[in-house]
């Protein structure tokens, strides 16, 4: 039964991600908006269930459909490394190195704002 629910998580992660890419298109100098806003939302969703889980509790089944599958489904980092390198490979290193160096920053404060902001419900 754990399978349904990272499945179902999967899928509505995967269309809100793919959303997301039609929402937000790259600009003219090629930085991908749209991964990057995708792997901060994740992240961002991400903390505020880890936060849960550590403060109040999520079931196992929600935490299968939320976390492991939803938000599994939405970020991005294959897209992401993938990303990364073309920009490397097309010349564009300091485009890339800022897309590398803030896609990780900006994630890892997304997690902590999203714990931080579930432990004030204790």
């Amino acid at each position: 039964m754990s399978f349904i629910y990272v499945f179902i998580g999967g899928g509505l992660g995967a269309v809100a991600r793919y959303w997301i890419s039609l929402c937000i298109r790259t600009n003219s100098n090629g930085f991908p908006w749209a991964t990057l806003s995708a792997n901060l939302v994740s992240s961002f969703i991400l903390g505020l269930l880890l936060g849960l889980v550590i403060n109040k509790g999520l079931s196992n089944n929600q935490q299968l459909l939320l976390m492991t599958g939803f938000c599994g489904g939405f970020s991005t980092f294959s897209t992401f490394s993938m990303e990364a390198f073309t920009l490397f490979r097309g010349g564009h290193i300091v485009t890339a190195s800022v897309y590398i160096v803030s896609s990780v920053l900006i994630c890892l404060i997304a997690i902590g704002l999203g714990v931080l902001l579930t432990s004030r419900y204790k």
